[in-house]
């Protein structure tokens, strides 16, 4: 019988390093090995309880009646007034983001349903950029709140950013002031809204509408706060508490009003959608 070739020796390094690539993941929780598979399943939650990073696409599978979202605005895409630079363009930080994400922007918005009740749903898209706010997402957040106070639907809006995006300078920073007028006037129409912060939900998406929430709800372990631990410590130069800023913290102290695992989200908005907007509002 004739064998394959065999290499003296097996495997080189490079082989070995690429053997099973993309087929397991070690967890950063428990450091387990698991297949990419097991985890894809469990919407990446190890069984550790571990929540690794979520696309905004799985969100809409996990969340979402039929997983289908109707989008609204979603040819907006940013232009360039600045004309920032630095090693790069920034129109070309943009197309090189639209290409590897699919999207034209760091959020989708538009009409859902969770347990066939209608809302108004929106999600960052972390991998665009960071989840960065700009103009375009500012704007994106605004049209969320006042479609949904014209149409008399709830907001559900999930968090994930690492704050207002550089390259538009102020016109990002902004945004902050133009996403929580557009909040007020949506509570002001009496109906409510749900806040999901994801991880990571920092800077200026933080310290803007993220905490405006009817209720708050974090996702397990998820980093939350204006500027990272890393950049307090070395602005105080303190020790900070362990578990500084992490989900489970901000519960402790008040800033949220429920931690959720990600496997439970689903019926906790359910559930919330149901009481809140069946009960009188002021």
């Amino acid at each position: 019988m004739d064998w394959p070739d065999k290499k003296p020796g097996g495997l080189d390094a490079s082989e070995k390093a690429s053997l099973g690539k993309g087929v397991f993941k070690k967890c950063d929780g428990c450091g387990e090995t698991l297949t990419t598979e097991t985890l894809h399943t469990s919407f990446e939650v190890c069984t550790c309880g571990h929540h690794h990073k979520l696309s905004a696409a799985r969100w809409r599978v996990l969340l979402l009646d039929d997983g289908h979202l109707d989008e609204w605005d979603a040819g907006l895409s940013p232009g360039d007034p600045l004309k920032f630079v630095d090693d790069k363009p920034y129109p070309e930080r943009v197309a090189t983001a639209k290409k590897g994400t699919k999207a034209n922007e760091a959020i989708e918005i538009g009409h859902a349903k969770i347990h066939r009740k209608p809302i108004a749903y929106g999600s960052f898209v972390f991998s665009f950029m960071g989840g960065s706010m700009g103009s375009v997402v500012g704007d994106k957040i605004a049209r969320l709140f006042e479609r949904a106070a014209e149409e008399k639907l709830p907001v559900v809006l999930l968090s994930a950013s690492g704050g207002a995006r550089m390259q538009e300078g102020i016109l990002s920073l902004m945004q902050m002031a133009k996403t929580v007028a557009a909040r007020e006037r949506h509570r002001d129409s009496g109906l409510p809204f749900l806040s999901v912060l994801l991880h990571p939900t920092t800077g200026g998406v933080a310290a803007s509408f993220a905490f405006l929430g009817d209720v708050n709800l974090a996702e397990t372990g998820a980093l939350i706060g204006f500027a990272g631990p890393r950049v307090i410590e070395t602005t105080i130069r303190q020790k900070l508490p362990d578990g500084f800023q992490k989900s489970e913290f901000l519960l402790e102290h008040g800033m949220v009003d429920r931690v959720v695992s990600r496997l439970d989200m689903r019926e906790e908005l359910a559930m919330l959608i149901s009481h809140l907007c069946s009960s009188p509002r002021p």
